[in-house]
């Protein structure tokens, strides 16, 4: 019953609100004046005629005026300083107003003056009491109509005072009990009435003590490393969380601190995103035609949005999706940086049409991110593989030469080293292509690097699917590893690539250690706020072309540095040119023939390193891979360069 009054109470006031307000506010003017009347008469009425019509005539005044100043409405959501300040521009254009009164009319002329003094300070400590005082009981009474979330903040600098100040307001649906910091200094002390209660270690505790519901991670700055450690104490608390944006995206102005998400699995990279220079590429691209191929997939459409950052005079997107072409020129439109755009759709295998394109644009630099990626589904497409994977870029390369294309940059991946797929195959006869063709003013360069977080087909949006279609998370063995970048790491990998590297160069990227696949699917079952026991993880066996983990380089190729300390140049010992184009045609002849078998042997032929039986042990394929060095080796010969 107790607590149903409340609610009767301001539902019943809420109906009358602004007859209510009205009635309010002038009997606070009314007692205002009586009390200031009875301070100058020694707490005796005399004149009580002058008095209650000088009251009258007040109301009607000050009501008038504090409409003015759009005091009317009711003052319970949220009182602050504008409002008091209002107050007392409504009081004082009110005694002005009944002061002027007082001049011309002879009815108020024996209106006391020190009573003109008196009520105005009484009418402003009233009006703005009364709506303090309401503030009060209304935030009282909403805490006893709503169920509000408990929450705890890790962190206790500014990203957390203006979570406190933002969700702490009456309404939000949450309730934040206190905060924690690793920083001995701050415990016990208050941070807009919220104490710091100890320190992130004793999260568990302080969940269990004050029944948290949610906690917030409000540690914009934090690295890799300490988001990791962070995650790990939620889970140990077995309460969900959520973090702040990243202060990078604050100060760009794409977040502000008060929105708060989900945490990102790019936190989870076990390594800080790589931060690459990329001031050298502005130099390169502005002002020029840029074309990319693949501008619908995930790595070319990023591509496409950071080269517009650069200020190109036109921006060419090629692609066979239609759809995909659809939605980026959409996005590419708003943010299009004075460039022209291009949205073509077109079969990078129609020759003639991209003969057309490529005079029509004549780009003077190419970024080639089109192939087929998917290593199970190209084992059963071994001819398609090759087809769209190396005689498109065999053809696209005679085609930019005759348009006078500058600069070529080709988007392989790690699955290139020691493959053990036609579509790791492919992209390693692809580096070869472009290592060994010979200079003809164009500059040809490679770019390796691993998985991407998040990208179309990949690992993560399957498992998010399997997760919200309450599906077992299929992995296919507890000890496969791979490495991981974010989209934005690969494409300014891409992009440095294109501004340092010289012709025939094969970049790679420092992208930490690798990563278990299942400890993905652990980490992402607990940011979609589901314990482990909850989600069956089902291990389907290693498919077709894939392998346990995958590297970096070849051991014969000598890792050199860069000018950028995240990029290195893997160089290995040249392939003739000539006896090359023979094994590629030989290759070309395969395909026109009957099953894969010749393909697959041909494609052994010219990668000498491809796994082409999946029936061979792993261990033979790893046996001459190296990983990312944690220091440059010693240098080599390099006399067959």
């Amino acid at each position: 019953m107790r607590s149903n009054l409340p609610r009767k109470i301001l539902k019943t006031l809420l109906q009358q609100r602004v007859w209510f307000i009205a009635s309010f506010q002038a009997l606070v003017i009314f007692c205002s004046l009586l009390l200031a009347w009875l301070l100058r008469f020694d707490f005796t009425l005399p004149d009580r005629r002058l008095l209650f019509s000088a009251a009258l005539f007040l109301i009607v005044i000050r009501l008038a005026t504090l409409r003015l100043y759009n005091l009317h409405h009711g003052w319970w959501d949220y009182t602050g300083i504008s409002d008091a300040v209002n107050v007392i521009k409504a009081v004082i254009l009110g005694s002005t107003i009944f002061l002027c009164a007082k001049e011309f009319w002879p009815r108020f002329a024996s209106f006391p003056r020190s009573v003109l003094v008196l009520e105005p300070l009484l009418t402003i400590g009233l009006l703005a009491g009364v709506r303090l005082l309401s503030r009060v009981i209304a935030d009282t009474v909403r805490e006893d109509l709503t169920s509000s979330t408990r929450v705890l903040i890790i962190g206790a600098g500014f990203a957390a005072q203006q979570i406190i100040r933002e969700i702490g307001r009456p309404g939000s649906g949450c309730a934040v009990l206190g905060c924690t910091d690793d920083d001995p200094s701050k415990h016990g002390i208050s941070i807009h009435g919220i104490r710091v209660l100890g320190s992130v270690g004793e999260l568990p505790k302080l969940v269990s003590e004050y029944r948290i519901d949610e906690v917030l991670i409000a540690v914009p700055s934090a690295t890799g490393m300490q988001m990791r450690r962070f995650i790990e104490i939620c889970n140990r608390s077995s309460v969900k969380f959520r973090t702040v944006p990243a202060w990078k995206d604050i100060i760009s102005g794409q977040v502000t601190v008060s929105q708060i998400r989900e945490v990102s699995l790019e936190d989870l990279l076990g390594r800080q995103p790589a931060q690459i220079d990329l001031e050298s590429v502005r130099q390169r691209i502005a002002g020029r035609t840029v074309a990319v191929t693949g501008a619908a997939g995930t790595i070319g459409s990023e591509l496409c949005s950071q080269i517009l950052e650069y200020g190109p005079a036109r921006l060419v997107c090629l692609d066979q999706n239609e759809t995909g072409l659809f939605f980026l020129q959409m996005d590419l439109s708003r943010y299009k940086n004075g460039a022209q755009l291009a949205i073509c759709v077109a079969d990078l295998a129609d020759s003639e049409r991209m003969r057309r394109l490529l005079n029509e644009h004549k780009p003077e630099v190419i970024f080639h991110a089109a192939a087929y990626k998917h290593v199970p589904l190209m084992e059963q497409n071994v001819s398609e593989a090759v087809r769209n994977n190396v005689f498109v870029l065999l053809d696209l390369l005679i085609l930019a030469e005759e348009s006078k294309c500058q600069s070529f940059v080709l988007v392989s991946s790690d699955k290139a080293v020691n493959p053990s797929s036609v579509m790791g195959a492919t992209k390693r006869i692809c580096e070869l292509i472009l290592s060994s063709r010979p200079a003809t003013g164009m500059r040809c360069v490679s770019v390796r690097f691993g998985n991407v977080l998040g990208s179309s087909g990949s690992v993560i949006p399957v498992f998010k699917r399997q997760l919200r279609d309450n599906q077992p998370l299929t992995i296919t063995d507890p000890n496969v590893k791979r490495f991981f970048m974010t989209t934005r790491e690969a494409v300014a990998l891409v992009l440095q690539a294109f501004a340092i590297g010289n012709h025939g160069d094969i970049l790679v990227l420092d992208m930490g250690n690798p990563m278990l696949i299942v400890d993905l699917a652990r980490n992402l079952i607990r940011l979609s706020g589901k314990s482990e026991d909850a989600v069956t993880l089902k291990f389907t066996g290693l498919r077709e072309g894939e392998k346990f983990e995958e590297a970096l380089f070849y051991n014969t190729e000598q890792v050199v540095p860069t000018t950028c300390e995240k990029i290195k140049r893997a160089r290995g010992a040249l392939r003739k040119w000539c006896d090359l184009q023979r094994l590629l045609n030989e290759l070309r002849l395969a395909t026109t023939l009957d099953g894969a078998a010749p393909i697959r042997t041909k494609l052994k032929e010219i990668v000498p390193e491809y796994l082409c039986d999946p029936k061979t042990p792993e261990s033979s394929v790893n046996d001459s891979a190296i990983p990312y060095p944690t220091s440059t080796p010693s240098p080599r010969d390099l006399s067959s360069r």
